[in-house]
């Protein structure tokens, strides 16, 4: 059984920064990837980013761009997304997945990933 847990939520003004962690745990915990995706009420959850567990290969939605980056630490079985100038489109709930097999790596679709944290709310004000 996989578990991973998001942290590192919180309220900051528009333009500022939050670093998000997910720690993963579980005997079967081998991942091929790891990615973020976030969801505002009333709104389909999306693709933020997402990393590769081997190479560390980097993958972002546009709307990210230039702002987020993604990082992981394969000791300690963690991901982190820093989040800089943040924006107020920006608020909603981050969810940290784990993509543990798959077959071809789609990492933008919710339908890749097989594991999921409970959230962190993140919340920009204007």
């Amino acid at each position: 059984q996989v578990q991973l847990v998001e942290s590192g939520g919180g309220l900051v003004q528009a333009g500022g920064s939050l670093r998000l962690s997910c720690a993963a745990s579980g005997r079967t915990f081998s991942p091929y990837a790891m990615g973020w995706f976030h969801q505002a009420p009333g709104k389909e959850r999306e693709f933020v980013a997402a990393i590769s567990w081997g190479p560390g290969n980097t993958y972002y939605a546009d709307s990210v761009k230039g702002r987020f980056t993604i990082s992981r630490d394969n000791a300690k079985n963690t991901v982190d997304l820093q989040m800089n100038s943040l924006k107020p489109e920006d608020t909603a709930v981050y969810y940290c997945a784990a993509d543990q097999r798959p077959s071809s790596f789609t990492y933008y679709a919710l339908w890749e990933y097989d594991y999921w944290g409970q959230g962190t709310q993140v919340t920009v004000s204007s």
